[in-house]
């Protein structure tokens, strides 16, 4: 039995038929799952609509019509740099660190509502708010002396308004405050002039006290000599 190159052509096509078939059986097989990490929800997306939310494991999907993106809800730190104006208009610069966590339970609505780039569009613009709106309500020495009173109002208020985008703050602390360098130059000044009254008050405290020890003991030898 001979065969000809129709023969040839038809084995040809049935082997690469049977190599596409496998290639795309292996491709739907190993898209139809995806693995969601330790501290990681997995937000379910068919067509661009959220479906629902997974847990941490091996979770199914349908290939080429639902995704899994993966969102990390362990704690995050973002730690930005803001500048605002005190109450009494001086320019205050300082960095911001913020340490937070996205709401488990809320992930699916964070996804629908704001996306992945939720550090760009909600953190970093609400923590240059709740600085600017805290910093204007305090002196710029104020903002040096009452530091941890500033510190948790801002915190209060960033806790509030990132709640509202299901995101938890833990902590926030102010790395640092930087005024004008004529502002610094004042405030120098000021705490050389306290210092240096703090030494003439003391010094005169000094002088008054030998001068009442040398009163008592001449009144002593005064006493002494009477008797």
């Amino acid at each position: 039995m001979k065969y000809t190159n129709t023969d040839g052509d038809l084995l040809v096509f049935k082997l690469a038929s049977h190599i596409i078939i496998g290639l795309v059986s292996l491709i739907i097989l190993f898209g139809s799952f995806r693995i969601v990490g330790a501290g990681e929800r997995g937000v379910l997306v068919q067509l661009g609509e959220v479906k629902g939310v997974r847990e941490s494991g091996l979770n199914f999907k349908i290939p080429l019509i639902q995704k899994i993106k993966k969102i990390n809800v362990q704690t995050q730190k973002e730690q930005i740099e803001t500048s605002a104006a005190s109450s009494d208009l001086q320019t205050v610069t300082t960095v911001v660190a913020l340490n937070y966590h996205l709401d488990p339970e809320a992930v699916g609505r964070l996804y629908q509502e704001i996306g992945s780039d939720y550090k760009s569009k909600v953190i970093d613009p609400r923590i240059q708010d709740v600085v600017k709106a805290t910093t204007a309500k305090h002196t710029a020495e104020q903002l040096i002396t009452k530091r941890e009173q500033v510190k948790d109002e801002t915190t209060q208020l960033l806790r509030e308004q990132l709640l509202e985008s299901h995101i938890i703050v833990e902590s926030v602390a102010f790395v640092n405050f930087d005024f004008s360098g004529t502002f610094n130059a004042a405030i120098e000044a000021k705490v050389t002039a306290e210092q240096s009254a703090l030494s003439a008050k003391n010094k005169l405290e000094q002088v008054k006290y030998e001068a009442e020890q040398r009163i008592t003991q001449a009144k002593g030898e005064a006493e002494a000599i009477r008797i």
